[in-house]
């Protein structure tokens, strides 16, 4: 039987972009709020995403606090332990990843040029 894992969400990103070097790539991590409305009220769900090589490099260079994304990749739950207890988290493993309207909101981001305005991590080996 065959199966799909995959997340597509458009949204506002939550924070600053967060990215560091591993041994083998440079790793991003950032959230995203996605919100819907009815009955006028509004319900936002947060999102954490992960972009790992090229793609986390765009991400860190380009998106700021504020910034509308289209993030499209699969859901992965890890696990660790801390102090005896097992914890877990849930994230979107970012695949392709394209920036969405407007000026950047920090003055150290820079606005996309056409080539770079979609970063799909098929086109980087990890």
């Amino acid at each position: 039987m065959a199966s799909v894992n995959k997340a597509i969400i458009i949204g506002n990103v939550g924070s600053d972009p967060e990215s560091r070097d591993t041994a083998n790539s440079t790793v991003c991590n950032f959230s995203v709020a996605t919100s819907e409305k009815f009955n006028d009220k509004e319900q936002t769900e947060w999102h954490r995403v992960v972009a790992w090589g090229k793609t986390a490099e765009a991400c860190q260079r380009y998106l700021s606090k504020g910034s509308s994304v289209y993030i499209e990749g699969r859901i992965q739950t890890r696990q660790w332990e801390k102090d005896g207890q097992t914890k877990y988290t849930t994230e979107i493993v970012a695949q392709r990843v394209q920036f969405l309207g407007g000026k950047p909101q920090s003055e150290k981001r820079q606005e996309p040029k056409q080539d770079d305005q979609i970063a799909d991590a098929s086109d980087f080996p990890f």
